[in-house]
């Protein structure tokens, strides 16, 4: 290899990689950078060597690209967060539907329509959801997010993601830490007691959701934090979340509240929903709208259709279409969030429709026994797409229509891969820009019966 640690070089940005750094090429090698837009070129300090790839840090631009604009969050750089804050929106939705298309053919090896991506009205302050990890030393409160690639808090208590009411609630947790003197979680000890604040909105309804989650049984001074909390007309929720895993994931199985109500109420799609701590909700609001309404016209629902709704969470797609469809099924494995559909449904006086708690291979078998024959699935899975048995029950349920909605274009393609296989075909793709200046990008797709 040609290139050495520690070498400067010069370097043109040629395209953006899916977690959000920049490459280019130097000699044939690839080169990834971080904060590099497309048509830049620059210069770069080398900090890694392989025999494939090298990772270097932008040391000057030398000329800029078309596309660079000046960055307008002074953590960024050091931030995980965001990757597009130097870069006009126009070029990110050009990126994220090339990373659709590109997983499409490279993975699944299939010819299939994108349309061009559903962008944002704004990409500031949309996201309705906030876990911020928190460091206190010496009674001084930092919470923030993780720095790319590792646990190391970038103290940051005005993220232009998040609502701008969020940084209140983070002023009152500061002023509750002083007051009870409680310390932060330590991952590699074990100790400690504040893990993250973890905060929810409700956009339809401007309800704020204040959770602790803590590495213990109680919360010390409890009274404290709800006094400065309730100052706050728009916190209508104060709870605590006992988690006391050695483990990466966040919230623990067990919620108490402490204040207020035990779930948020929103408004989407003109129905109300009301959404638990653990429920998965879709974290911008008006791009889930947009997204929804995507999943209704694929549906195409003419009111004699029976859905099933598979991984339904709190029930907000099905819901969102069951004015429209004869009967509604969905399945969702965690409790909080079925209680959650059975409860919006019922407020929403809907009644074509049941719920089952359950992992979804084994709930959608549970009504392959029944013999239901349903004409459309809903297929809304985690980051890691749907076990290759489920699919295969999905078929051999016969549906005429799959409507799949991801949240990974390379898991997607991999489902559609085995879905074509199965009988399916994808006839088009829509992409969802509901992550404005980070990489990830929502899709969702239709695929009819051969």
């Amino acid at each position: 290899m040609d290139i050495k640690k520690n070498d400067e070089i010069k370097l043109n940005i040629e395209a953006i990689t899916s977690e959000g750094s920049a490459v280019g090429h130097y000699k044939g090698i690839a080169v990834f950078v971080r904060g590099g837009v497309p048509g830049d070129e620059v210069t770069v300090h080398i900090i890694k060597t392989s025999k494939r790839y090298c990772i270097g840090i932008i040391k000057e631009i030398i000329t800029p690209s078309s596309s660079r604009i000046e960055c307008d969050c002074p953590v960024a750089e050091k931030c995980g967060g965001c990757s597009f804050r130097n870069m006009t929106y126009e070029e990110e939705l050009k990126y994220k539907k090339s990373r659709v298309e590109d997983a499409v053919k490279r993975i699944a090896h299939l010819d299939v329509p994108v349309k061009e991506v559903i962008g944002a009205d704004s990409v500031n302050h949309y996201r309705n959801k906030a876990q911020y990890p928190v460091v206190i030393e010496n009674g001084k409160l930092s919470a923030g997010f993780y720095a790319y690639k590792s646990h190391r808090i970038i103290p940051c208590e005005s993220c232009l993601l998040q609502p701008e009411e969020f940084s209140d609630c983070l002023n009152a947790f500061s002023k509750w830490v002083k007051l009870s003197g409680v310390t932060s979680y330590d991952e590699k000890t074990g100790t400690g007691l504040l893990r993250h604040i973890y905060l929810r909105k409700a956009v339809g309804t401007g309800e704020i959701m204040a959770c602790a989650v803590i590495n213990g049984n109680e919360l010390p001074d409890a009274d404290a934090l709800i006094g400065e909390l309730t100052k706050l007309p728009s916190v209508k929720s104060i709870c605590v979340n006992i988690n006391k895993d050695n483990s990466n994931v966040i919230l623990g199985e067990k919620t108490k509240t402490l204040w207020g109500s035990a779930a948020l109420t929103d408004i989407l799609l003109g129905k109300s929903f009301e959404i638990s701590p653990n429920s998965f909700y879709q974290v911008n609001h008006g791009q889930c709208e947009k997204l929804y309404s995507k999943a209704a016209e694929y549906a195409a629902l003419t009111g004699n259709e029976t859905v099933v709704d598979i991984y339904c969470g709190a029930g907000t797609i099905g819901l969102s279409l069951a004015d429209k469809a004869k009967r509604l099924f969905g399945i969702e494995i965690v409790p909080q969030a079925i209680e959650n559909a059975k409860r919006n449904a019922e407020v929403n006086g809907i009644y074509n429709a049941e719920f089952f708690c359950g992992d979804a291979f084994d709930g959608a078998r549970e009504l392959e026994r029944r013999g239901l024959k349903p004409n459309v699935i809903i297929l809304d899975p985690p980051r890691k797409g749907c076990q290759k048995e489920l699919l295969e029950l999905v078929s051999k349920m016969s549906p005429k229509r799959i409507v799949y909605v991801s949240c990974d274009s390379a898991t997607l393609a991999r489902d559609l891969e085995i879905l074509n296989s199965l009988g399916y075909s994808a006839n088009e793709i829509t992409p969802v820009d509901m992550f404005p200046r980070t990489p990830h990008v929502e899709a969702v797709c239709l695929l009819c019966r051969k």
